[in-house]
């Protein structure tokens, strides 16, 4: 007799469509989807500089929308980009928020949705289930293939110089996501690799996580991981390759999935001081410290790496721990290939800075405790030594 079946919960957003050049249909689209007329864009201002909305923008229009586009998001966002985009679509009448682009702008549009119509202050809110009430009609279009944010319910902010909080809530799932691979094709080579590695991150924690770890989420992370392991280097190598784009996006919206119901780990943990005192790209402060932490996880973890192993390489009649070394090893070759930095050094991390780095992480609790290892502070000094 097998054992039954632990029960588990799984959320997502409300409707997912997946469309080459959905963006340049998007008035279409939400027309079909809400009865409001007046939308906020949050983006950056790299991306509508770039003419990266003007396809959406020109179909709101054409559509009877009005549009006010917010494009001051900044990578890893200070409350103060928060409180600047929710004074605008109060200005405008914001009646439904999208977020276009990446993971920043994604995060911020999550939480605007709901202060838009909320009247708690935002100290209020971070920590987990802490916000009350409904939100303003949510739209997440992820420009990168990497964060995952448009299936999240998690929104992340810079609250003092180097440190950053989580607010997480039901409310901040999407009611639409819209993939539009055709809108990743101009993120070059760095990015892709950096961003397809983050999503990789997710998967992969996500199958290992010591807490929520259940049917549903294994069945995102690994074919999350499929995808992103089949796509990320014909991406890195032609950004203009759609499959390959395509298959990027579809993996890292299955990634956060996986991440979102089954939550990350030391690798996470250990990436956030990275950003918050060295302003690193977050996928790129993953990729450096995915291999030393796979390594540290081996001891609880192989069995899982091994089943992973079995997803990227095919089957094979190695046993576990072999099996396991060679997803490891899979995983480093992987990240080689795309380019991604692999040491501290290279991004400007000196040594003198890992002990504070290790005592930073020892913060995370709320990451840390799904690590499948125990990570304190000596083990976390030795992880950024590995990775230096």
């Amino acid at each position: 007799m097998t054992d039954p079946t632990p029960g588990f919960s799984f959320d997502t957003p409300g409707s997912t469509l997946v469309e080459w050049a959905g963006a340049a249909r998007m008035g279409e689209l939400l027309g079909g989807w809400f009865a409001a007329r007046n939308v906020l864009i949050v983006t950056d201002k790299f991306l509508n500089d770039a003419g990266v909305l003007d396809a959406a923008k020109a179909s709101l229009a054409g559509h009877g929308f009005t549009v006010s586009v917010f494009d001051d998001v900044v990578a890893d966002p200070p409350e103060a980009v928060l409180t600047a985009c929710v004074a605008q679509g109060r200005a405008a009448g914001a009646q439904i928020v999208m977020g276009l682009g990446g993971g920043s702008s994604m995060d911020i549009a999550k939480l605007v949705a709901v202060m838009l119509v909320s009247e708690q202050p935002l100290a209020q809110l971070y920590g987990i289930g802490k916000v009350t009430g409904q939100r303003l009609p949510l739209v997440q279009v992820p420009t990168t293939a990497g964060t995952g944010s448009e299936v999240t319910n998690i929104t992340i902010l810079t609250t003092g110089e180097t440190t950053k909080m989580g607010i997480v809530a039901h409310q901040l799932y999407a009611d639409r996501v819209l993939l539009d691979a055709e809108l990743t094709v101009g993120l070059p080579p760095m990015q892709t690799a950096a961003t397809g590695i983050d999503a990789m991150v997710h998967a992969i924690e996500a199958y290992t996580s010591r807490h929520k770890k259940n049917l549903l989420s294994d069945i995102f992370a690994r074919e999350a991981l499929r995808l992103l392991a089949r796509h990320l280097v014909p991406a890195c190598q032609n950004g203009q390759d759609r499959a390959a784009r395509e298959g990027m996006l579809i993996g890292a919206n299955f990634a956060g999935q996986a991440f979102s119901n089954s939550p990350v780990g030391a690798v996470h943990a250990l990436a956030y001081p990275l950003g918050g005192h060295f302003h690193l790209p977050h996928g790129l402060t993953n990729a450096l410290m995915l291999g030393p932490v796979l390594r540290h996880n081996m001891s609880v973890a192989a069995p899982l790496y091994a089943q992973l192993a079995d997803v990227v390489l095919g089957p094979s009649d190695e046993g576990v721990q072999a099996r396991s070394a060679a997803f490891v090893g899979f995983m480093e070759d992987l990240m080689d290939r795309s380019g991604a930095p692999r040491r501290l050094r290279d991004v400007g991390v000196g040594a003198d800075s890992l002990p504070m780095l290790a005592r930073d992480a020892m913060l995370q609790t709320r990451l840390l405790q799904n690590n499948p290892v125990e990570v304190d502070e000596a083990a976390a000094l030795s992880l950024y030594r590995q990775a230096f």
